[in-house]
């Protein structure tokens, strides 16, 4: 993933490599995201990491990680592997 990467050419991304997500899950993304004032960047990272650890999307799984990066102020691919390993998600 591109850290200039809009959400959704990142969704356009997961579409073209076989990923498909309803509509129902995209409104739910884009509400995570306003709903937890995250920028584009977190989005996508929190979106990857989810399908990633959980192999489907899980709208609870996905809103809980914006939080808990959000709470972290995460800004970089490290700070985010930090905040997973100290929080034990992976």
């Amino acid at each position: 993933m591109k850290s200039h990467q809009s959400l959704a050419d990142y969704l356009e991304y997961l579409w073209d490599k076989g990923f498909k997500l309803t509509d129902e899950q995209v409104r739910f993304i884009y509400f995570a995201k306003k709903y937890t004032n995250s920028n584009e960047w977190l989005s996508c990272v929190a979106l990857e990491i989810t399908l990633k650890l959980q192999l489907y999307f899980n709208g609870s799984f996905y809103i809980s990680l914006l939080e808990v990066l959000n709470e972290f102020k995460v800004k970089t691919r490290k700070d985010v592997n930090q905040v997973l390993k100290q929080k034990g998600i992976c």
